[in-house]
């Protein structure tokens, strides 16, 4: 569970994070100076103040909830409206036929050439991915994760979490190669 926390939280823009780390540090902050701080000044606290008391702590629990619903998420790439005709008449046809996951995107980048590039990256230390015999467990397991084409593209790209982003080091054929070898390993 906790490396899906890790993706999750990997998957979110830098903006999401820092609200979310806003929030949340408001919320501790005020928690800490309830706990400690609060109760040395005033030894009767909350006292006679209970009911105000509470409403803060409500208000503050509302907030944070609503800190994690609004930043979250992350908006949407392409809305249905966006999509070719081709891809949805597809979709149609699979969702009325079996709950089966769509297949995954033709690759774009040569998986012969991508095993050398998961290697040299170093990718394996982090990763696990029976293909390339790696059992890492820093990064998420790629055999159960089983992603798709374009979420390894631009998951080697920006990086996230403890991931590296990779867009400096390695090249946009190389990106590609790479992403294509996860793809064809896990998905075959």
């Amino acid at each position: 569970m906790l490396s899906t926390v890790s993706l999750v939280v990997a998957g979110l823009s830098t903006g999401n994070k820092i609200g979310l780390i806003a929030v949340a540090a408001v919320f501790i902050l005020f928690a800490l100076v309830s706990s400690f701080v609060l109760p040395v000044l005033n030894p009767n606290f909350p006292g006679r103040g209970l009911g105000w008391y509470v409403a803060v702590c409500v208000l503050f629990f509302v907030a944070m909830m609503a800190a994690v619903l609004v930043f979250g998420k992350e908006k949407s790439e392409a809305t249905g409206s966006e999509q070719p005709a081709a891809t949805t008449t597809t979709q149609t046809q699979q969702s009325s036929t079996s709950a089966a996951p769509p297949p995954a995107a033709p690759a774009r980048g040569d998986a012969t050439a991508g095993r050398a590039v998961f290697a040299s990256a170093g990718c394996g230390s982090c990763h696990t991915l029976k293909a390339a015999g790696s059992t890492g467990t820093i990064g998420p397991n790629l055999d159960d994760l089983k992603p798709p084409l374009d979420t390894v593209v631009h998951q080697v790209e920006v990086g996230g979490g403890p991931m590296p982003a990779f867009k400096g080091q390695l090249s946009d054929k190389q990106i590609q190669d790479v992403a294509a070898y996860v793809v064809a390993s896990t998905h075959s």
